[in-house]
């Protein structure tokens, strides 16, 4: 065990991650040449697509140093705010951690939060500067800025660069050298965690775990505490670039294991793997469960593809265990699911990954965020309202707690009048503003978290021309003046795209919606009016007109009222047509008001 080193790498978004641990896994010749292609670890076409990790990776490299042979588990960890999640269970089964900065842009927020991550799990952190080859790397500012936020000596920090190669050989010195090696028991009883789970459509659920204690053998049979059932372990081993099978995997290690689990139920990411001759009397502490931030109802386009998205959906959660949902019907979109994301990248990348995996066709219905109302009627109680549907008569109501989260912004201080203009408009309340270098500022905020799902994120980029670096946590509920806002079209309610919102932003809101609505849906054989409105009162309206015949073309010369007699005709038809007509709305009108500024 002590020649076995466990480590992750964290960094925030696009600081170099997934490149850095391809020349890391070139060096340690874990992959050959001919095999090696720009990030090696990202196994999913989206990820290459967008260039950012989505899942965590886990590989085992083999590495000689001064004669002796160690084995090296890296786990390379998404950088987004929105995969948080898994970032948080790789730090949980490592005893290490590599702290990636950019040279050129320094530490941003997600930097900080993954490091605060870490450091609660008394994980050793080794800095690194990467992107040391470009010309605009700030190399002495970078290091004093890394200095001062883990209190670390400026020799401990390695220059590095994951193109060029620079600084591996140092990297790898590092972690054998400064991570502890794993404690644990060979002789103990099996412990071992469940950090992440696949599904293969051949060989069942594969699930990931590390030993705490004790070896896991293959035929062994073994329990998982947490659903109390016992399996045969057909197969187990370690992790390299594909899986390698092995006799048993010992304390310390991170492996794999195959036993013909065929149900996702079965399977829980943080649960723990025992034998059953001889198990172990306390379960190894998990993670905790995660909490959704945003909530968005997915449907199937075709009603009964109903049962083939629920089993799409649990595959998916096994490999992501941030997703949580349930199910719901809808009057205008029939059965579908109630789904918790933790933002809406996160939401984007599911709605992605059901379509290209599983082929499923989805309508994504606005995302909100969850309330509590209190009544009239029992002040004490409240009710937990995901759905602007679910919300009781405004009659009965006594008020509506909506979540707050506290924002950190670290941007240059050219922007900062932007930000906070764009934090003031999202209801934001500015708590603090910190210099960290002369034209570096973090600005903390607090503000609701329904005002930055919908297209927050993307205008703090655009004002900030790209620089400012955000991250959030929630910090509870508070009392809030919300209304509940309804879109009718043609007099028709539309469940799907009802939203919660502040009085004061309803109106505005409110005719955008239309507006947008009226530029999407196609035009009918009649009149159709679109409305928002509050309760019974209409606080704005946009009419599609009606797509008309020229039913006069034949009517040339003679009396004006042979034409009136026709226009008449029409005009009762378009009447008669516009209270049996139905109004197919397309997939973009809904997704539609997340991009009301565009």
């Amino acid at each position: 065990m002590k020649h076995i080193r466990n480590f992750c790498i964290i960094a925030h978004i696009d600081h170099g991650k997934s490149t850095l641990a391809d020349r890391l896994l070139q060096t340690t010749g874990t992959i050959s040449d001919r095999d090696m292609q720009a990030q090696a670890l990202d196994n999913m076409d989206l990820e290459r697509e967008r260039g950012i990790t989505i899942k965590s990776h886990a590989i085992q490299m083999n590495y000689k140093f001064e004669g002796q042979e160690y084995v090296l588990n890296l786990i390379d960890t998404p950088g987004h705010v929105d995969f948080s999640y898994e970032v948080s269970r790789s730090i949980a089964a490592c005893e290490g951690a590599l702290l990636i900065v950019d040279a050129t842009q320094g530490i941003e927020a997600q930097t900080i939060s993954n490091l605060y991550l870490a450091l609660e799990h008394d994980l050793e952190i080794i800095p690194i500067l990467n992107k040391m080859d470009l010309p605009s790397a700030n190399p002495e500012e970078v290091t004093d800025q890394i200095v001062e936020l883990i209190g670390c000596d400026p020799n401990d920090v390695i220059p590095a660069s994951g193109k060029t190669g620079l600084g591996v050989d140092d990297i790898l010195r590092a972690i054998i050298e400064r991570i502890p090696a794993p404690k644990g028991d060979e002789e103990g009883q099996l412990q071992a965690m469940i950090f992440d789970s696949v599904f293969n459509p051949f060989r069942g659920i594969i699930a990931y775990y590390r030993v705490k204690n004790g070896v896991i053998k293959k035929g062994d049979r073994v329990r998982f505490l947490n659903t109390g059932k016992d399996y045969n372990a057909d197969e187990v081993g370690i992790l390299k670039m594909d899986l390698s099978p092995k006799k048993e995997v010992r304390a310390g290690d991170v492996g794999y294991i195959i036993s013909g689990i065929k149900t996702a139920k079965e399977v829980k990411v943080g649960d723990t793997i025992t034998l059953t001759a001889d198990p172990c009397e306390v379960p190894i502490k998990g993670f905790e469960d995660v909490k959704p931030m945003v909530f968005a109802g997915i449907y199937p386009v075709e009603t009964d593809e109903y049962e083939e998205l629920r089993y799409s959906m649990e595959k998916l959660q096994l490999n992501d265990s941030s997703l949580v949902f349930e199910p719901e019907s809808s009057a205008a979109l029939g059965f579908g699911f109630r789904c918790g994301f933790l933002g809406m990248l996160h939401m984007e990348i599911i709605q992605e990954r059901l379509e290209r995996e599983f082929n499923m066709t989805v309508i994504t219905t606005v995302p909100n965020v969850s309330y509590y109302c209190y009544t009239t009627r029992n002040p004490e109680v409240k009710l937990l309202v995901n759905n602007p549907s679910e919300l009781p008569d405004p009659s009965s109501l006594d008020h509506i707690e909506e979540p707050y989260i506290k924002a950190q912004v670290i941007t240059k201080s050219e922007y900062i009048g932007q930000i906070m203009s764009l934090c003031i408009e999202k209801r934001g309340e500015l708590k603090n503003q910190v210099y960290l270098t002369q034209d570096r500022v973090e600005l903390s905020f607090e503000m609701p978290l329904a005002e930055i799902v919908f297209d927050f994120y993307d205008r703090l980029k655009s004002v900030s021309r790209g620089y400012a670096s955000f991250d959030y946590h929630p910090i509870g509920y508070k009392t809030s003046d919300l209304i509940r806002m309804d879109i009718l079209l043609n007099a028709e309610q539309l469940d799907a795209l009802s939203a919660l919102v502040h009085r004061s932003n309803a109106y505005d809101l409110g005719k955008r919606i239309c507006v947008k609505l009226k530029e999407l849906i196609p035009r009918q054989q009649f009149e159709i009016p679109i409305q928002a409105a509050i309760g019974a009162k209409i606080i704005a309206r946009e009419t599609i007109k009606a797509l008309r015949k020229d039913v006069t073309a034949k009517c040339y010369g003679g009396d004006i009222s042979r034409k009136r007699k026709l226009l008449e005709k029409q005009k009762e038809g378009k009447k008669r047509m516009r209270q049996v007509g139905k109004v197919e709305i397309p997939q973009e009108a809904f997704m539609a008001v997340l991009k009301l500024n565009d």
